[in-house]
């Protein structure tokens, strides 16, 4: 599956932005799929996942309450949603597919494919 994230760009602190992660070559309905961000310097950490069905979410207490990961199988689409954005949010994001559900898809080793990342950067 090829999988491309956009959606990026330049924010001011509170501000929002919405990224999308759309695919290809194979239908997303058998994919649990993640978000992770990297800042420079920084390890790759996840900042959402969502399971096949797209009834069960996971985000670290980091992003909890600001961001929401969503999906549309019908569309091969998985959304991002960030909310109250803060400078600390500033790093390359990248959507992920994985077929693993439960605590491993809090790591990046879980996932198969990954998106060629879109950056977000906050001000202050």
């Amino acid at each position: 599956v090829q999988l491309q994230a956009s959606g990026g760009g330049l924010v001011q602190a509170g501000g929002s932005l919405r990224l999308s992660c759309a695919a290809s070559g194979r239908s997303l309905r058998r994919y649990v799929m993640g978000w992770f961000r990297q800042a420079p310097g920084k390890e790759r950490d996840v900042v959402a996942s969502i399971d096949w069905s797209g009834k069960s979410t996971y985000y670290p207490d980091s992003v909890k309450g600001r961001f929401t990961i969503s999906r549309d199988n019908a569309e091969n689409t998985v959304y991002l949603q960030m909310n109250s954005l803060k400078p600390e949010d500033t790093a390359l994001y990248y959507c992920a597919s994985g077929t693993q559900w439960g605590p491993a898809t809090r790591t990046a080793s879980a996932y198969e494919y990954w998106g060629q990342g879109t950056q977000v950067t906050v001000s202050s």
